[in-house]
């Protein structure tokens, strides 16, 4: 099994049949078939449940097409790396971050990188410590915005300046919107939704173990649908979902005030892509003062 095999994968994944993945890929078809049958056997495990139309993923075949679409793009990467080695700066960042407004400190550096080095180019994920861990292992991520703890053995990280702070995102027809902060004892009994990063928070916390928390979430996003139709109210970060007078929603900070810092991440001892490494070095130098 090689990278074209995992990309040939992939095509028939996509394309949802064997005609319509060797088309795109101008192969003959009975050639492609006999590809995926050699995989099959060489991994001595059935990939697809072949259909009369579309082709439906086995477990096995789930397992492989996340693996592959994690190693056809380090192997692509590590080619893009290999052949811009010797010329001027240029190349891609990978970078994870939790949803905040700390995220300004890390757009202000891409910017001047870029100014300076317009041929690398940046690119975002969204999600939770554990996501974005799993991923800068998996050599997805070269850094990552984090605000729950990682393991520092693993892991070197600079803080950022900004804290967040907590608050609650409810609609603007709640009985706490009357308030100018709310406290954990006007929760009692509510509905909350609560960010997946800080649950393990939570289990330590008297004040959060007392919600009731009715859901967790990845995305602020999608939560603040989740508030706007009824289903509870949301503890958030301030400054990441549209309050202003067309909303339906506002924000009320918690009192007394809790604050989170944090931190950019990446692996200990990595060595990074040049300009990965540019633009490390870069944040070094704007956020270590």
């Amino acid at each position: 099994m090689d990278v074209e095999d995992l990309e040939r994968y992939l095509a028939v994944v996509r394309e949802g049949t064997i005609s319509g993945a060797a088309a795109a890929l101008h192969i003959a078809q009975p050639s492609l078939s006999r590809q995926m049958r050699d995989l099959e056997e060489g991994l001595g495990a059935t990939l697809f449940e072949r259909g009369n139309r579309r082709i439906t993923l086995t477990e096995e075949g789930m397992i492989l097409r996340r693996r592959a679409e994690e190693i056809v793009r380090l192997v692509r990467q590590a080619e893009r790396e290999v052949a811009e080695a010797g010329s001027s700066v240029s190349g891609d960042v990978y970078i994870g971050a939790g949803e905040s407004q700390a995220f300004h400190v890390i757009s202000q550096v891409v910017a001047r990188v870029q100014a300076d080095h317009p041929d690398i180019r940046f690119h975002t994920v969204s999600g939770d410590t554990q996501d974005l861990m799993d991923q800068i292992a998996n050599g997805l991520l070269d850094v990552a915005l984090v605000f729950s703890d990682f393991d520092q053995a693993l892991y070197q990280s600079v803080a950022v300046p900004d804290a967040d702070a907590f608050g609650i995102l409810m609609r603007k027809d709640d009985a706490l919107a009357a308030k100018d902060s709310v406290t954990y004892d006007d929760l009692a009994g509510r509905p909350v939704l609560v960010s997946r990063a800080f649950m393990p928070a939570a289990e330590g916390s008297e004040a959060l173990r007392s919600l009731r928390i009715a859901g967790t979430y990845n995305l602020i996003y999608n939560a603040s649908l989740m508030v706007e139709d009824g289903i509870g109210i949301a503890l958030a970060f301030g400054g990441l979902v549209n309050t202003g007078p067309e909303s339906s929603l506002c924000f009320r900070p918690l009192e007394p005030a809790q604050q989170v810092t944090g931190r950019v991440i990446w692996k200990k001892y990595q060595v990074f892509a040049p300009a990965a490494q540019l633009f490390v070095d870069a944040l070094k130098e704007s956020l270590v003062r």
